[in-house]
């Protein structure tokens, strides 16, 4: 082998053992779900383990699973604060890059929050939707299916980046308002049929006069109906905020 054919492949070595694996070991992060409430079987809570540490890896962010039956008083949100200052999840560093879903069983509450690196990708707004997405499963008591979701998608959502276009508001505006202008367009070009009065009826060619036709206003007839009122199941509350340690947060709560 040449000299050069010798420096090409040290050189090929080097890259390889520089670049990172893909599923790399976390620093800092060793455990994913925190299932205090006991919901998952023991198979459930390996499998979600596995799932959450390989898709961890991807973005360098922790997805971390809390579940407690109670909160002490404290509302899920602040409970969700207070751990992560007390145990300081992150992927690579404490109090580093973590995606929570915490959840309160005794009062039904769902909270999905961002720090560091989450918090940038996944702001309150994709927060918000992703909760919109579980909690249907959360409702029915499929825990499992409920949080392998919130994993996979809280991963999937990291990939558009903190500037994804379809999640820009002024985007989803003007889509709704091209949207809305497209179908006031079909509904204009396909009511009713051709305008039949014409100055004809009102015009009387025989003389200079106006003929007796006329259009007359019979009456306005206006019908009231009462608006449903919306239910509290899955309502939303809150967004983002900062923890008691003063760890800036994006979140979405609810109830489920």
């Amino acid at each position: 082998m040449s000299m050069l054919k010798k420096c090409f492949a040290f050189f090929i070595l080097l890259v390889t053992l520089w670049q990172p694996s893909a599923f790399a070991e976390s620093t800092n992060q060793t455990q994913y779900i925190f299932d205090y409430a006991n919901l998952l079987t023991t198979e459930e809570k390996k499998e979600l383990e596995v799932l959450a540490k390989e898709l961890s890896a991807d973005y360098k962010t922790a997805f971390l699973i809390l579940t407690v039956n109670g909160t002490d008083g404290k509302g899920i949100e602040q409970y969700m604060g207070d751990f992560y200052d007390n145990e300081a999840p992150g992927y690579n560093k404490p109090h580093g890059n973590t995606v929570m879903m915490s959840i309160d069983m005794q009062e039904r509450d769902v909270f999905l929050s961002g720090f560091k690196k989450g918090r940038i990708y996944l702001d309150d707004g994709r927060l918000a939707y992703i909760r919109e997405q579980i909690t249907p499963s959360l409702s029915a008591g499929d825990y499992y299916e409920a949080f392998s979701q919130f994993i996979i998608e809280s991963h999937d959502y990291m990939s558009y980046g903190p500037d994804g276009i379809i999640f820009q508001w002024w985007f989803q505006w003007g889509v709704a308002l091209l949207l809305a202008a497209i179908i006031v367009g079909l509904m204009a070009y396909s009511s009713g049929g051709k305008m039949t009065t014409t100055e004809r009826d009102y015009f009387n060619p025989n003389g200079s006069g106006i003929t007796k036709k006329h259009d007359r206003y019979l009456r306005t007839t206006v019908t009231k109906t009462k608006k449903a009122s919306s239910s509290s199941g899955g309502g939303s509350s809150g967004g983002g905020g900062t923890t008691s340690g003063g760890h800036s947060y994006s979140g979405s709560g609810g109830k489920f």
